[in-house]
């Protein structure tokens, strides 16, 4: 049985979404919501990295959370050994995370690497500094 937990006695609705998301303390408070929602970002991309910043990508450790997969396949996808979970698959896998310093190579973009993905998306939306067009860029990666 499917039950909407904030509100179980009158069940989903919009309303009822709205009102929990803008009531709620803001796990990700020090993010600017305009940055993520940016009118040149793609909606597809800002849904996505509205996700990634909440950990609701079904990641195979969210997955088993959720009772979806079993404990025993929640390896990474790469074949890397370690737990699959947001963290690691866009940031520290050895595979897939390895495209961070390949890509501030390339735009010439100081930065470290971080393994925490708010601390990574400070970096590219409030460490940007310079010219405008190079901060919308910035903003965009």
């Amino acid at each position: 049985m499917w039950q909407w937990l904030p509100d179980p006695s009158r069940g989903y609705s919009v309303r009822g979404v709205y009102a929990m998301l803008t009531t709620q303390e803001n796990s990700q408070a020090g993010h600017d919501v305009d940055l993520i929602w940016h009118k040149q970002v793609l909606l597809k991309v800002s849904i996505f990295a509205w996700w990634l910043l909440r950990d609701r990508h079904p990641t195979k450790s969210n997955l088993v959370t959720c009772g979806v997969l079993d404990s025993e396949v929640c390896l990474c996808v790469s074949g890397c050994g370690r737990l699959e979970d947001a963290r690691h698959l866009f940031l520290s896998c050895s595979w897939f995370g390895s495209i961070w310093p390949l890509l501030r190579s390339w735009i010439a973009f100081d930065g470290v690497d971080h393994y925490n993905i708010s601390d990574h998306f400070t970096q590219f939306t409030y460490y940007t500094g310079g010219l405008k067009l190079r901060r919308s860029f910035l903003l965009l990666v």
